[in-house]
């Protein structure tokens, strides 16, 4: 079906209102404004957190089963316009319009009906009996949240602290970047669709001053944060003076270690999805490729053919694999790390720069740097584009130990014919997540890092019970008869 792009608008209290400063939002494949996006100021942040207080309450007094109905129309009215919202974030991310359809337009609804489900069936209160009499353990929300996500997969990643926090009983006020102001307001229509309550999702693009201003907002009680390590310290600064809890999810710089007996073509192909997927712009991406020293050569040169034909170019046509960075400042970012790995002496086998035919939007060619060692600038911090370091190793255990020298401890993937050994191996790296011969979130398990790849779980029954606060309630025993 046809949707109207909405463009300047905040949604707040149940209302879309226009924006009183709106910046332009540009289309990464072509560099030309695609829609005005809402910047929000201080006092609308204001105004989205007082209507998310006021809404507070009735929310959370609803019934489970009358907030899982309503997380079900939501999911149901985001089903609807997902067309629109995956060409919309392809359109704005540059993300390949195939990864699009499922990261920002198929799995939203997915998550949003498991908490709906998971919600519906949780007891929130339990019985512990002891010998002094007995306490009921009550699970409630946690309050008003403020939720502040990045660019690089906005519906997904909204989504994932949404859907939990909503269906807590948590009230939500909804940071987007303004990068993709534009898609964060079908979300938006979608909950005016789909009914829901005035003030329980308050959705205000703004920039990084104003979502400071929000992490420090004296009605907020908890802050959920997806993006840099560097601005996820300064938050946890900030709410650790405020001793308001938070969830942070941070950098990545994950590693894929090919043991000695994995096969050589599938490794390959999977490396693909798990090391370039959006273009690179993934925080759990496997960046820093440890493959033995005995079979180093063939594999560089695998990978090096494997990046040659991957298919670059406007992300919305169906064939394309690789896009265009998601803005101009991020592909030079990109580009900068490029000439500090060819200053470091590492030896690219492929891509390098700006492929020669595409001039406009903001494309960097998938690259492959070999003979890289692990205190190389390249392979210690985030990237955040197509390129990755192949780093080789002697052994298991030296493997090991590169995986798990570095500051971040995000994601991991192990590739072997036996998956014995590598899931001993994948046990032995310190990271929240890793995948044998494959890696992806299981949205029904809780994901999230360690180091300064943040801290906090998302999705799974993890994900809930982090928008939700425990109250003990005692009674001693014989009290009642006493009475």
């Amino acid at each position: 079906m046809a949707v109207d792009l909405i463009e300047g608008k905040l949604f707040t209290d149940g209302k879309f209102r226009d924006a009183g400063n709106v910046e332009p939002v540009l289309e990464a494949a072509t560099e030309t404004v695609l829609g005005l996006g809402a910047s929000a100021t201080r006092g609308d942040i204001d105004d989205a957190v007082d209507a998310a207080r006021r809404a507070l309450p009735g929310w959370r007094g609803m019934t489970a089963t009358d907030r899982a109905k309503a997380i079900y129309r939501l999911a149901d009215a985001l089903e609807a316009l997902a067309p629109h919202t995956s060409e919309l974030c392809t359109r704005e991310t540059g993300a390949p319009i195939t990864y699009s359809r499922q990261a920002n337009g198929f799995l939203p609804t997915v998550i949003f009906r498991y908490y709906a489900g998971l919600v519906d069936t949780l007891d929130v209160e339990e019985f512990r009996p002891s010998p002094a009499g007995h306490t009921l353990v009550r699970r409630e929300p946690i309050g008003v949240v403020g939720a502040i996500v990045p660019w690089n997969v906005p519906q997904l990643l909204a989504t994932m602290k949404l859907a939990p926090a909503l269906a807590a009983g948590c009230t939500v006020v909804f940071k987007p970047a303004p990068e993709t102001a534009l898609d964060a307001l079908a979300i938006a229509q979608a909950a005016e669709d789909a009914g829901i309550p005035p003030g329980v999702l308050n959705v205000v693009p703004a920039g990084r001053e104003v979502g400071a201003y929000l992490v420090s907002h004296r009605d907020i009680d908890k802050v959920a944060f997806t993006g840099s390590t560097d601005t996820g310290r300064l938050i946890g600064q900030t709410c650790g003076q405020l001793v308001r809890p938070i969830t942070l999810e941070l950098g990545g710089k994950s590693a894929a270690i090919i043991l000695d007996d994995a096969e050589l073509e599938s490794t390959v192909q999977g490396l693909r999805t798990v090391s370039f997927g959006n273009n690179g712009q993934l925080c759990y991406a496997s960046t820093r490729i440890l493959a033995p020293r005995s079979r180093y050569g063939e594999f560089v040169d695998a990978l090096a053919a494997m990046a040659d034909a991957l298919v670059v170019g406007n992300p919305l046509d169906e064939t394309v694999e690789i896009g265009p960075m998601v803005s101009s400042r991020q592909q030079q970012r990109v580009l900068n790390y490029i000439e500090i790995g060819k200053a470091e002496g590492a030896r690219i086998v492929a891509g390098g720069g700006i492929p020669s035919d595409r001039r406009r939007g903001w494309y960097v060619a998938p690259t492959i740097f070999a003979d890289v060692h692990n205190s190389a600038r390249i392979a210690r911090e985030e990237i955040f584009g197509p390129v990755l370091s192949v780093i080789p190793y002697e052994s298991d255990r030296e493997a090991i130990d590169i995986a798990n020298d570095s500051e971040f401890g995000l994601a991991g993937s192990v590739w072997s014919s036996d998956e014995a050994r590598a899931t001993e191996v994948a046990g032995a790296v310190r990271t929240g997540t890793i995948g044998i011969n494959m890696y992806q979130p299981d949205l029904g398990a809780p994901f999230g890092g360690i180091k300064a790849s943040g801290f906090g779980r998302e999705l799974g029954p993890e994900g809930l019970a982090a928008y939700q606060t425990t109250k003990s309630i005692f009674h001693a025993a014989g009290a009642a008869a006493a009475r």
